[in-house]
């Protein structure tokens, strides 16, 4: 078997993984069974089955194959070469092919080194929200996507740098551990604290493909006509399109699950 060690791509475009074989002359005149898996050992998924037998023109995969891996290659000419449609970055990982050649003399070839799909994609912030209370004080955090991992700033009213920023990945739920070759942690979580009432935070996420922007705004509390004040309010600015502002009131901390939105 003959593979390409690694392959980049980026989101939301096409992407061919090599491979090829040789195999006996016999072959050439026995049906052949081929797949696809992502990842290695009791963590793989197989993810392309086909069949190419005597005298058919194509590899036949099972009714119910994903449409968005087709074979590009052709088996009786030693090609197993896999196409997937609008790679994600969910598709980020190491791939395996493997092929079988049925009769009387039934062997079979399989790729052991593997190939690492590296989709990459422009930063995106996901959401920016604030946790915390009056009396505890107030977190803003910023969760974004992006491959490369995207650099995370945070910048105040005037535009300067802030400091003390906290980081930490996030996995995404269904992902398999790196050991196995399968899905990669692209989300982080940035965490700014002690955000002030009255103050403007801009999150800013960017890496070699791109950059992306949310601006955080923390209004001051309105107070009560017996001099009680409000629950601070928390207005969110997101990329993502969404116009609705929702405040629950969960053990006397209100937390902002709703967006307003615009761009800056």
């Amino acid at each position: 078997m003959t593979v390409q060690p690694e392959v980049r791509a980026l989101e939301g475009y096409p992407v061919v993984l090599p491979c090829t074989f040789s195999h006996p002359q016999h072959s050439q005149h026995t049906s052949l069974q081929l797949l696809w898996r992502l990842g290695h050992g009791q963590g793989a998924s197989v993810l392309f089955r086909c069949t190419s037998r005597t005298g058919a023109p194509s590899c036949e995969p099972g009714p119910q194959q994903d449409q968005r891996y087709r074979l590009e290659g052709n088996p009786r000419e030693h090609d197993l070469s896999l196409r997937i449609n609008s790679a994600a970055l969910q598709d980020s990982g190491r791939y395996y092919c493997r092929v079988e050649v049925q009769g009387r003399d039934h062997v079979s070839f399989e790729d052991k080194i593997g190939t690492r799909l590296r989709v990459e994609a422009p930063p995106k912030i996901l959401s920016l929200w604030a946790e915390g209370s009056e009396q505890s004080g107030f977190t803003a955090l910023c969760r974004v996507q992006g491959s490369p991992p995207p650099d995370v700033q945070w910048l105040g009213t005037e535009g300067s740098m802030l400091e003390g920023a906290m980081l930490e990945g996030a996995m995404l739920e269904g992902s398999h551990p790196l050991a196995q070759g399968s899905r990669e942690c692209f989300q982080t979580v940035s965490q700014l604290r002690d955000v002030s009432p009255g103050q403007q935070y801009t999150c800013s996420a960017s890496n070699p493909l791109g950059k992306d922007q949310a601006v955080l705004y923390v209004l001051p509390p309105r107070p009560h006509v017996g001099g009680a004040s409000t629950p601070l309010l928390l207005l969110l600015s997101l990329p993502l399109g969404a116009k609705v502002l929702l405040l629950l009131l969960l053990g006397g901390v209100w937390a902002v699950h709703g967006v307003r939105c615009w761009r800056k």
